[in-house]
């Protein structure tokens, strides 16, 4: 073997909810590219399934293998950073925790962060983990290069890492790919000057929030709200720049309020854990189908939903697989705690998101077929065409993934 990344025989896997578990042959933890390159030519030489994971933070069988789970914890930190051109080249297995004080430290941070930031930078931006603000897209929009280790082994530059332009047909693919065409070795992200922010949470009634929801996200940087579906309250949460909050306020009881840097301010920090199912509607019809989503969860599930309804916004970007992909997005997540049953509740909601024209999260809860998929992304097919290409053998598929791009009947 080419390579002596360290090897976990006979591994257990368990996802961040609970809700996932399987034993992989072997657990491997490169150090290096060159490392990892070597465990995917070794995979592709036996025939073998190679499936890379990060923090486990995704609900669906994503990371799933019998064969050899990829850890990227020791590819981690800041390569390099470029204030002027505003880019930062980053190792896939950095925490976005730790990630963001790494580039505060040099003066940089992300455009936006997620609702948590457990997850890896590239397990964030392989299955498209988002924030919230109308003119904030996802974390993989901001993807503009890297270097991928593609189903042969190859090291492939793309994107402003091979001379290219930003937006290129491969990092658009790359930007949200599921781990499909390969493993990323290194990122580069678009990032900006480090930045504060003034946040804060208001308890409110859901109606309120209703009225003046467009309002408050076309006058604020950062809103969203959950909506607790027994109580029919909501947490309204606006962030912006210091000083900047001075406008429209939701009635009722500040919950908290404070200021600090963004990376510090933007995520949540929980103890709870939850299975979660999200889709992205189109944002400009997305509010009616949170008025239908709840209506149908006081009827039929309000006695046992467990926790409660995160509503979003995304601006739309041009990922093929982006699940923002050519639309302006709002984002309805049900949240549901861990120990309780989830399924009924989510096959339930399902059909109706879906029917408004809802894409699901690539790494969360759903059960869509790759006949459903493909009609949801204009350039299905022309990703099918470069994961084919650049895996010929199929060593990152597994069977979760061959059934939802469509790859069952493929070697």
């Amino acid at each position: 073997m080419t390579h002596t990344s360290s090897l976990e025989k006979d591994f257990r896997f368990t996802n961040w909810s609970g809700s996932l578990s399987f034993t992989a042959q072997q657990r491997a933890s490169p150090r290096t590219e060159e490392e990892l390159s070597g465990l995917v030519r070794q995979s592709a030489h036996n025939g073998e399934t190679l499936r890379p994971v990060g923090s486990g933070h995704s609900s669906t069988p994503i990371m799933r293998t019998e064969d050899t789970l990829v850890s990227l914890d020791q590819m981690s930190g800041v390569v390099s950073h470029d204030a002027d051109a505003g880019t930062a080249t980053i190792l896939p297995g950095t925490g976005l925790e730790a990630l963001g004080g790494e580039l505060a430290e040099v003066g940089l941070a992300l455009e936006n962060f997620g609702d948590v930031n457990y997850q890896t930078i590239a397990g964030a931006i392989g299955t498209g983990t988002h924030g919230t603000g109308e003119t904030l897209g996802n974390l993989s929009s901001t993807l503009v290069g890297g270097r991928l280790v593609t189903g042969t082994g190859e090291v492939l530059p793309f994107g402003v890492d091979a001379g290219e332009a930003p937006d290129s047909e491969l990092t658009r693919a790359v930007q949200v790919s599921l781990g499909a065409l390969g493993t990323l070795s290194s990122l580069t992200l678009r990032v900006r000057p480090a930045y504060e922010l003034h946040r804060v949470n208001i308890m409110t009634h859901i109606d309120w929030v209703l009225e003046h929801f467009d309002e408050l996200a076309a006058t604020y940087r950062h809103v969203d709200f959950y909506w607790y579906p027994r109580s029919d309250h909501a947490q309204v949460r606006i962030l912006d720049e210091p000083g900047r909050l001075d406008g429209l306020r939701p009635p009722g009881r500040v919950k908290r309020e404070e200021t600090g840097s963004s990376y510090e301010i933007i995520p949540n920090h929980r103890d709870l854990r939850f299975d979660e199912m999200e889709y992205m509607l189109p944002r400009a019809t997305g509010l009616e189908t949170f008025r239908a989503a709840r209506e149908r969860i006081k009827e039929r599930h309000r006695s046992s939903v467990g926790w409660r309804v995160l509503v979003r916004t995304i601006a739309a970007d041009q990922a093929m697989l982006s699940n923002a992909r050519e639309r302006p997005t709002m984002t309805i997540a049900l949240l549901h705690n861990a120990e309780l049953d989830y399924e009924e509740y989510f096959k339930d909601m399902e059909p109706l998101f879906l029917g408004d024209g809802g894409r699901p999260h690539w790494g969360k809860k759903h059960t869509c077929t790759a006949e459903q998929l493909s009609q949801m992304y204009s350039h299905w097919d022309r990703f099918g065409e470069i994961r084919r290409q650049l895996d010929p053998q199929g060593t990152y598929l597994n069977d979760y993934l061959r059934r939802i791009l469509g790859a069952e009947g493929e070697q």
